[in-house]
Formats: C-alpha cells, sequence, structure tokens
C-alpha cells in the first residue's frame, strides 16, 4: 500500500509508529496510509527551520519574489497532475480541484510583488535633525494547520505570505488529503527555496498540540471548524504566539423581491452544492423575502436541483463528487434527519444516494428544506455538505437581521437589483465577507479573507496586506546625525514631540 509521509529538511529513516488511512472517497476503498508524526518529528523539523531561516530572511525581497514566480510556473505546468492527485483524495471534482489549487495560485501571483509590499515608512525632521523610519521583519518560523476542503488553496494562502516575507514555515495539513501539500512542497525546492524553509509535517491532535506548545514557532495559522479554532486560539495565545483561527460558517443569501431568480438559482445551485458543500464559503442558507418571493423561488429551485449531476471526481459532466469520508457523510445524512426531527419540510432528500459501480462511495445527493427556522439546531450549527435550507423573511429588516444575529459570521450574500438595498445591507449586517449578486464573497488575494464571531478567532485575517501584518513584525528606528563635535551642547538631543 502507497504509504505518505513527510516533507522534511533532513532524513529520516525512523519507522512511524502510528497511520491514518486515506480513503478514496469514490469508491470507499483505502487507498493509501499516512504517517503520523510526534512531538520529537517536530522538534527536528524546527531546528532544520531555525538553523535555515536567518539566511532566508537575508535573501532580498526581489530574490525572495522570483522563487515565488518559477514557483507558480511549476505549479502551472504540473496543474492537470495536482487536480487528479487532490481529487483521489478529497473527492471534488476535477474542475473544483483546479479551482482549489488556482485560488491558492493567486496568493502566491500577490507574494510575487513582495518588495512593494514589504516598503516600510520614512518621516524626515520629526525633530531637530531626527528622522523615524520602520520596516517590517519576519517573525521567525511560522506553522499553519489546515483542512481537508482546501488541501491545495489554503496550504498556499498561508505558507507563500509567511515565506515570501523571509519566514521559515512548518505545514501539518489535514490526514484526510495530505498528498497534495507535499508535491507542493517539492515544486518550491524545484522552484529554488532552501530545504528547511518550508516543511510538511504529517499528523493528528498530537502533533497540533506539538505545535501551539512549541516555544519556537512564533505564529500559527488555523482554518478548521469553530470549536477546534477557538481551541487552537487559546492554547497558542496562552503559549505566547500570535494565532488567527479561522472557524465554520452559516453563510445566508438574501433573496429581494426585485432578484433575477432564474439567475440566482444558477447561482445557488453552484454556490450551495458545488465541492459538495464542503467549503466555508459555500451558501447553505437562502432567505427570499416575501412570501410571493418564496413561492417562485421555490418553484425554479426543485428541478435545478433535481437535475445536478452527482458523479465521481473523473467525471467532467458532474457538478459535484463525494464527500471526503464515510464519517462525513453518515453526519450531514444525520443532519437531514435532524431537520426532519425538527419540523422542517424536507422538499428534496439526497440521502440513500448510491451511485452505479460506485455503491461504496460517499455520495450525498443534493438536499433542499423549506420552513426552517431559527431556533432549529440544524440551522445554528453548519452542516458541511450539499443541503440547502430555505428561510423565508417577511421584510428586509428580517433578512438583515438573520444572518447577523447568527452565531457564525463568515460570509453573506444579496441578490436585487436595488443599489439602495444593497448599500444598506452591506452597510448593516453584521458579517466579515459581502457579496452584492455575488454568491460566494472570497475576497481576491490582494484583499484579505476573514469572518466575525466564532467564524474567526484572532484580529487578523488571511493574505493580502493582513497576512504581510500577520507573518512580520515592525521595528522602528528613531535616528539623528549631529553637527559638530562630540560633546556639543548645541546638539543635546530633543524628544522629537518636544522639539
Amino acid at each position: 500500500m502507497r504509504e505518505i509521509s513527510h516533507k522534511l529538511a533532513f532524513t529520516h529513516d525512523a519507522p512511524a509508529t502510528r497511520y491514518s488511512d486515506v480513503f478514496d472517497p469514490n469508491n470507499g476503498g483505502v487507498q493509501a496510509r499516512v504517517a503520523l508524526g510526534d512531538a520529537a518529528l517536530l522538534d527536528l523539523a524546527v531546528a532544520a527551520a531555525k538553523k535555515a531561516q536567518p539566511a532566508w530572511a537575508a535573501v532580498n525581497p526581489q530574490r525572495r519574489a522570483r522563487v515565488m514566480f518559477n514557483f507558480k510556473a511549476l505549479v502551472e505546468a504540473n496543474m492537470n497532475e495536482l487536480a487528479h492527485l487532490l481529487s483521489s483524495e478529497h473527492g471534488k471534482v476535477i474542475a473544483d480541484s483546479k479551482g482549489d489549487i488556482q485560488r491558492g495560485l493567486e496568493v502566491i501571483e500577490f507574494c510575487c510583488g513582495i518588495p512593494h509590499v514589504l516598503k516600510g515608512e520614512y518621516t524626515q525632521g520629526a525633530g531637530p535633525g531626527i528622522d523615524v523610519y520602520s520596516f517590517r521583519q519576519p517573525i521567525g518560523i511560522g506553522a499553519g494547520i489546515t483542512p481537508f476542503n482546501f488541501p491545495g488553496m489554503i496550504p498556499l494562502w498561508m505558507s507563500g505570505v509567511a515565506i515570501a516575507t523571509g519566514n521559515a514555515f512548518i505545514l501539518k495539513p489535514s490526514e484526510r488529503d495530505p498528498s497534495v501539500p507535499v508535491r507542493l512542497a517539492e515544486l518550491f525546492s524545484e522552484a529554488g527555496l532552501p530545504d528547511g524553509i518550508l516543511q510538511v509535517v504529517q499528523g493528528d491532535k498530537e502533533m497540533v498540540d506539538a505545535i501551539l506548545d512549541h516555544p519556537d514557532i512564533k505564529g500559527v495559522s488555523f482554518v478548521g471548524s469553530s470549536d477546534i479554532a477557538h481551541y487552537v486560539y487559546n492554547r497558542g495565545v496562552a503559549a505566547g504566539k500570535r494565532v488567527q483561527a479561522m472557524g465554520g460558517a452559516k453563510n445566508h443569501g438574501i433573496v429581494m423581491p426585485d432578484a433575477d431568480l432564474d439567475q440566482v438559482v444558477n447561482d445557488l445551485s453552484g454556490a450551495a452544492f458545488g465541492s459538495a458543500g464542503e467549503r466555508c464559503m459555500a451558501l447553505p442558507v437562502v432567505v427570499p423575502v416575501g412570501e410571493k418571493t418564496a413561492i417562485a423561488l421555490r418553484e425554479k429551485l426543485i428541478p435545478a436541483i433535481e437535475a445536478l449531476r452527482v458523479g465521481v471526481s473523473t467525471d467532467a459532466e458532474a457538478h459535484y463528487g463525494p464527500v471526503v469520508t464515510a464519517a462525513h457523510k453518515q453526519k450531514i445524512e444525520n443532519w437531514i434527519q435532524t431537520g426532519v426531527d425538527e419540523g422542517a419540510e424536507l422538499v428534496v432528500d439526497g440521502r440513500g444516494f448510491t451511485l452505479q459501480g460506485h455503491e461504496e462511495g460517499f455520495f450525498v445527493g443534493p438536499t433542499l428544506f423549506d420552513h426552517v427556522t431559527t431556533g432549529m439546531s440544524a440551522y445554528k450549527e453548519e452542516i458541511f455538505g450539499p443541503v440547502l435550507q430555505m428561510v423565508r423573511a417577511d421584510s428586509f429588516e428580517e433578512a438583515v437581521a438573520l444572518p447577523s444575529q447568527h452565531q457564525y459570521g463568515n460570509g453573506v450574500a444579496i441578490f436585487t437589483r436595488n443599489g439602495h438595498a444593497a448599500r444598506e445591507f452591506a452597510a448593516r449586517v453584521d458579517v466579515g465577507m459581502v457579496g452584492i449578486n455575488v454568491p460566494i464573497p472570497v475576497p481576491v488575494a490582494y484583499h484579505t479573507f476573514g469572518g466575525w464571531k466564532r467564524s474567526a478567532f484572532g484580529d487578523t485575517n488571511q493574505h493580502g496586506m493582513e497576512g504581510v501584518k500577520f507573518w512580520t513584525k515592525v521595528k522602528t528606528i528613531t535616528q539623528r546625525w549631529p553637527d559638530g563635535g562630540v560633546g556639543d551642547a548645541a546638539n543635546a538631543f530633543v524628544i522629537p514631540t518636544m522639539g
């Protein structure tokens, strides 16, 4: 059986004592096993990073950017291989896997401009003969703990900015689909990145805790469920680290009476069911405003959902593939039953879906609920599957309140032709990322990604300038070059603010 291991800056011959199975979601079989590392392995990786990082930080930003340019070209040249590898372990269709990698690559494109964004500030004449300037320096060694649902994009979000700003980076990917991060690290080495600057350590909670506790790791970036994000944030901060921990979501799509319903249904088909709903920026809740809107939307949604094609990852005609594991499939189906038990109307039931020839695959059919209410636990919690819930609102005010009062505040969208309503909604809704006629409002790479409330812990977002700030620290220098000889009384120091 194929064995997936780490990508380290040193030879590691010691056999693993623990392994985790890696499944093929398309047929339910075990296709590989991944070696799970421990704190001792992390110590060796940190030692290698600590040895390599000062020299990398001393490399001028232009040369670090050239590595990013080389890496971008290598990823593009190997896109098909990476996408098929990703789909084989995650289950998303090839087109979604390519999109996964491409969105990560857009952050690498941002990192190609790192010489510009690292420019500091300068004030001439802050006091008599005194100038003040500041610049950003890397924090040293950073770490990323990434989820199963975007094994290409999120590791690139974290590692790209951390490395471009002069840090060494240790990545702990999900043990469910661990191969693509290792392959990306290999391509970084091929692009000219020195040994020790990017290492991949495989593991589970034992490795996560080792990362959070290690005194030489100065910053940790995390994406996962909210409960684990809260745990990571608290433990990391208690250990003296800076931590950004992105959690779960329950994104709402508000449909105003004037919206183009055909476009809304088309957008919802992709946003709610694409990638089997396994993404924190999915749109699992639709909120039609007014009974007339709800009835019309439902009539259009049902045939569109029934027309969705669920298939294996390599099926070019499939809209989405299987979910990642049998346990996750069962969890989704349990939530569907919970919705039924709580009184929601199950309009389209995706449970029990099977695909001929792939009966053991982890497939869940598209599901639609109507008459979902805010008191239902199936509404309050993240399902993370191909399940769309309709929550009817009587007014614009109620539509603003629904996502604002929800425990999660990652993303939200409004569909309308009314510019005033869109402007009011964007200003007032208590959510971190807003789409106006955009169903999945993931910001472009040179802006930043991050939610509010239980969708994010810490006060710095992912990538863009927020990412640069997270992976660097500011140093400010106040200098003067006095005229005259040593001890000249006329050149006595004066605090700039008192000059």
